[in-house]
């Protein structure tokens, strides 16, 4: 019988079906046996610690409406009929800062970004901006203790200055308090922890038809009942029917990023050789006590080789460019600020941030209206001129020593930061501006309130 020979794979050949075996195996186990590993997190670095994207203890959490946008949005699209003397479309540009301004007076800034040509009634538009990425904004509104309501008041007022039929001008204003008071956070305070912002004058928003007053184009929004119950920040309070009505600084030309972006500027203007005893930056006005005061200050300033004058006549945009306003200012000790079209003015924040000390001629242009912001006592940062002294201007000024002018210098420059308005995109400036400073004075009154309730 002969014997049957097998032919067993070469050697080679079962090493590899070995290691190929091993293999798959190995592939078996990491994928179906083995945990998988945790994906790397690829996502940028925090450039901020944490501790400082916390809500100060001093100021609520804040909850914005998200209005309809007849009330905001939409109004900005006709930005050309906003304003009936102006076409506001460059002024909406960046959220409200306008277009980016140029000057030489600025060219020596870290952040050439900071200077802006922003329109003096636009206060509105840059709050609802920096409130948006504000560290105490909240989207849940059973945490927040501050309400928002980002109606564009200021720039639905000025558009519709010429509408005869009082209803239609009214329109937009009962379509939002009808809008407000069915909110339920509305409805759990009364709007004690509601508020609103303009950046008109109040007297815009009080037309009264019961009495004989000229209409000049007025709403009714401040005179409704649920306003009436809110709070309204406003660049010009009503002096003695405005108890729900608080100032706020006009938006002027400098909106730093940084803290640094303020340190700087502060230090220029301490710098600043200033050659002229006062200047004016304004023109003459209709009306008896307007009137009146205006043309002294123009008389006494075209006597006096003391005093810098920037003419602002009717039509003329000398006025409105900021290299221009703040190199006359940065040049004077003192700053005239008599009333202008209202008892309010911009130009008394132009000063304050070239580091000129405002001279006022009367209470109500500064002292009645931003007591959020400025000295209890406005002997520290002001110098007031009363009517019977109004025809010696500048002997006036020149009676103030040398050392009390150092003073009220150093303190007017200190305001600058508060009476300032951060850029909207900045998310951690380093400091206070006008809007935080309105934020904790809000939060004060929201929690006196609260407190009243408990009793």
């Amino acid at each position: 019988m002969s014997s049957v020979k097998k032919n067993n794979p070469p050697v080679y050949l079962r090493n590899v079906i070995f290691v190929a075996v091993l293999f798959m195996l190995w592939i078996f186990l990491i994928f179906f046996i083995l945990p998988a590993t945790p994906p790397l997190n690829l996502s940028p670095v925090p450039t901020t610690s944490p501790t400082t994207t916390v809500c100060p203890e001093d100021t609520g959490l804040i909850y914005i409406y998200d209005l309809p946008p007849k009330f905001n949005h939409e109004l900005l699209r006709r930005c050309r009929s906003l304003n009936i003397y102006t076409d506001m479309c460059p002024y909406i540009a960046n959220q409200g800062l306008g277009g980016p301004t140029h000057s030489a007076l600025f060219s020596d800034q870290v952040n050439g970004s900071n200077w802006y040509a922003t329109h003096q009634f636009i206060a509105e538009m840059i709050f609802h901006a920096r409130l948006e990425n504000h560290r105490c904004r909240t989207e849940d509104a059973t945490q927040a203790e501050i309400f928002y309501a980002p109606f564009y008041t200021g720039l639905y007022a000025s558009s519709v200055f010429r509408e005869s039929e009082l209803s239609e001008r009214d329109r937009l204003a009962v379509e939002f308090t009808e809008f407000i008071r069915q909110q339920p956070a509305f409805r759990r305070c009364g709007g004690a922890d509601h508020f609103v912002v303009t950046g008109r004058t109040a007297w815009d928003f009080m037309r009264r038809d019961d009495d004989d007053q000229e209409d000049f184009g007025a709403n009714r929004l401040f005179m409704l009942p649920e306003i009436r119950k809110m709070k309204v920040l406003t660049v010009e309070r009503h002096p003695w029917d405005g108890t729900n009505q608080f100032g706020i600084p006009y938006p002027s030309y400098f909106h730093p990023w940084i803290s640094s972006d303020v340190t700087i500027w502060q230090e220029k203007v301490r710098k600043s050789h200033r050659t002229h005893l006062f200047s004016f930056v304004g023109g003459p006005r209709k009306g008896l006590g307007k009137a009146a005061v205006r043309e002294q200050i123009l008389q006494q300033c075209g006597r006096s080789n003391r005093c810098l004058r920037s003419k602002c006549e009717p039509g003329s945009v000398l006025c409105y460019e900021p290299g221009r306003v703040l190199d006359v200012m940065m040049k004077s000790e003192f700053c005239m600020q008599p009333p202008g079209d209202s008892f309010t003015r911009r130009s008394v924040f132009d000063s304050i941030l070239a580091g000129c000390i405002p001279v006022f001629f009367s209470e109500h242009t500064a002292y009645t209206q931003y007591g959020w912001y400025l000295p209890d006592s406005w002997q520290e940062y002001s110098i007031f001129v009363p009517k019977e002294k109004w025809g010696k201007i500048e002997e006036e000024l020149s009676s103030v020593a040398e050392s009390v002018v150092r003073n009220l210098r150093t303190r007017v420059i200190q305001l600058i930061p508060s009476l300032s308005y951060v850029h909207p995109n900045s998310t951690e400036p380093g400091l206070r501006d006008a809007v935080d400073v309105a934020l904790v004075k809000l939060t004060e009154d929201v929690r006196q309130f609260s407190v009243g309730r408990k009793f």
